[in-house]
């Protein structure tokens, strides 16, 4: 009896010492270069905003001792707000073995998961990773995925409250989102029952592309006291130049869930320090690179949001912002 129970002990020993030799091997091989698979779902390669991330990710990969050429690679893809797109590009990366992918948004996410169970997923700028499929227990992910969502539902109502400060006026509210975005139910979700405290009518307005934007915006102009909540997706925030010139021309009050939207000249931002969770994901890239599982590391809600106000923006469109919302803000463009 006594020697069957230590086998059983010494097999199951065994077994487990197994399943963890490929993360254990790959942290204690400081010479071998380790592969990050880095997959964005709506910025392309050129824009901007995408490099900022990017240098961003990298910046806090290099502070924990990360640097590309030396001890790892980051192979770079792009689905430019295509779904199918993002498919194939999943697929690249996934048939390359990296060691880890690293998938901003919840198409790419969806895109990488789909074609792995078994490698590495941190994420970010997911907002309902539960709806998505990726979790049902967020302290405890017991997957291949991890990561940072950029939403909290309670944002839903300070977008509705934040634009009706800035114009009381305003009664209809235009939702702008991508329908090919799964995310953007999360949204609305979030914002409608907000909607009769704040005293305003919403009118979900699905957007995919330029013309649908013009459409879309010209049509609710036609009617007065009108303003936009625009929501995160690969369309709203690839279109955000013609959106926030639209919102201009046809003097509609809107507000936006990033910073750089009301620096490129959106009237109000308030959403998460974007930034801030790229490198907290990168903190999660370093701890599975040393052998941690996805599956211990909690997906964790934003930590930090911010309120900016483009004080420029509110001339043109005759508005007043009041001494009191200013005083929140964390930057004011004037």
């Amino acid at each position: 009896m006594e020697v069957s129970l230590r086998r059983r002990q010494f097999i199951t020993a065994l077994t487990s010492a197994a399943a963890a030799w490929p993360l254990a091997a790959h942290a204690y091989e400081p010479d071998r270069i380790r592969r990050i698979g880095f997959l964005t779902a709506g910025l392309s390669e050129t824009d901007p905003e995408s490099l900022a991330r990017i240098g961003v990710f990298r910046q806090a990969l290099r502070d924990l001792g990360w640097v590309e050429g030396r001890n790892i690679r980051i192979d770079y893809r792009y689905a430019d707000g295509d779904a199918m797109r993002a498919a194939k590009v999943a697929k690249e990366l996934i048939d390359a073995q990296p060691d880890i992918v690293f998938a901003q948004g919840t198409p790419a996410a969806t895109a990488v998961r789909q074609c792995t169970l078994s490698i590495p997923i941190v994420f970010v700028q997911v907002p309902d990773p539960i709806a998505a499929g990726f979790a049902t227990n967020l302290a405890r992910p017991e997957g291949n995925i991890t990561g940072f969502p950029n939403f909290e539902f309670s944002l839903g109502g300070k977008w509705l409250q934040t634009i009706k400060e800035c114009a009381p006026a305003v009664n209809r509210i235009a939702v702008v989102f991508d329908p090919a975005n799964p995310s953007w139910t999360a949204y609305v979700r979030a914002i409608e029952p907000a909607a009769p405290s704040v005293g305003v009518q919403l009118t979900p307005t699905g957007v995919r592309d330029a013309a649908d934007i013009e459409n879309a915006l010209n049509a609710f102009a036609v009617e007065p006291n009108g303003a936009l909540v625009v929501v995160p997706s690969p369309s709203t925030i690839s279109h955000r130049e013609r959106i926030i010139a639209m919102a201009a021309r046809r003097r509609l009050p809107a507000i936006y869930p990033y910073r750089y939207l009301a620096v490129a000249g959106g009237l109000v931002s308030y959403g998460v320090d974007l930034p801030d969770i790229y490198r907290r994901a990168a903190r999660y890239v370093d701890r599975i690179l040393k052998g941690q599982r996805p599956a211990d590391l909690p997906i964790q809600p934003p930590e930090k949001f911010e309120l900016v106000i483009n004080l420029r923006t509110a001339k043109v469109l005759g508005l007043t912002i009041s001494p009191e919302l200013l005083s929140r803000a964390n930057d004011v463009i004037e």
